[in-house]
């Protein structure tokens, strides 16, 4: 009589015949899984849109860990390529300041996410704590925009913030690189900048407010003023000879100040300054035919 077959070799034999099933990972939850690392596995994200670390808030935050603990969680994702690395999402300032307070392992929360989730949780995050600079938070914004073929209102819905706001954060990105500087080193606010965009001289302008310290309603007025006159020489310059003279024929006849604005066609505008009210009844006399002087 055969002796029965074991059941280990019985099971072996399938096994060599169908191959061992592949050993999975569990999969991580879709709210995330908090769990406690050691500080070395883990990696700065490259999608932060954070930048800079000022040295004292650091030095703080690391004082208060020390004593404390760290509280909040990092939010991390792991880390492309490694198989037991994890990549900061939403909390590298702390994750900076726990290893300088000399801990060994940190909390954090795993998530599985994509890059454009990445970027839009770590704008989120910073821009809801304050922790961008406004030049971050729109370099944050515009690579959104670029990479992700996010339109404005999109974005706006995203984020939580106004249209408006998305708009005039992304218009800093045009001033020139040495006046975006100094709205991130912070000697210029947002709404200084703001003001400056678009103008030729906006890195003097930039000097200038800074060193007369000079509020965004100062600025603004100095920028409309601005304006005013250059439309004003712009308009001068673009008047043809005969504008020119019709414009001395008038104000040698008057003794008074009169420019003469084309509109479209053949229309326009004629303006007679005056200095005072016997100047405003002299022309009123002239106007109705009534004596010169």
């Amino acid at each position: 009589m055969n002796a029965p077959l074991q059941k280990s070799r019985l099971g072996r034999g399938l096994a060599s015949l169908i191959g061992d099933a592949p050993v999975t990972q569990p999969r991580i939850p879709p709210e995330g899984e908090q769990r406690m690392v050691p500080i070395e596995q883990i990696r700065a994200g490259k999608l932060n849109p954070r930048k800079t670390f000022k040295e004292d808030e650091l030095a703080e935050l690391a004082d208060s860990i020390r004593e404390k603990g760290l509280v909040q969680p990092i939010l991390v994702r792991p880390e492309p390529g490694s198989s037991n690395g994890y990549e900061i999402v939403a909390g590298e300032r702390r994750w900076r300041a726990s290893q300088r307070a000399g801990l060994h392992t940190v909390p954090v929360i795993v998530r599985d996410l994509a890059d454009q989730e990445v970027l839009e949780l770590a704008i989120i995050e910073n821009v809801q704590r304050a922790d961008l600079n406004p030049i971050e938070e729109a370099a944050g914004y515009q690579e959104l925009i670029e990479r992700y073929a996010y339109t404005q209102e999109r974005l706006a819905e995203v984020i939580g913030k106004s249209r408006s706001h998305l708009a005039n954060t992304l218009r800093l990105l045009k001033l020139p690189t040495s006046v975006q500087s100094m709205v991130e080193n912070g000697k210029l606010t947002a709404g200084h900048a703001r003001a400056l965009v678009g103008r030729e001289d906006a890195e003097a302008m930039a000097e200038r407010i800074i060193e007369s310290q000079l509020n965004v309603r100062d600025v603004e007025a100095l920028v409309q003023a601005g304006t005013e006159a250059a439309q004003t020489t712009r308009r001068v310059r673009d008047k043809d000879a005969d504008t020119k003279a019709f414009e001395k024929e008038l104000a040698d006849m008057l003794g008074l100040k009169v420019e003469i604005r084309r509109g479209s066609g053949e229309s326009g505008v004629l303006q007679i300054k005056y200095g005072n009210f016997d100047q405003l009844e002299y022309i009123r006399l002239r106007l109705m035919g009534g004596p010169p002087g």
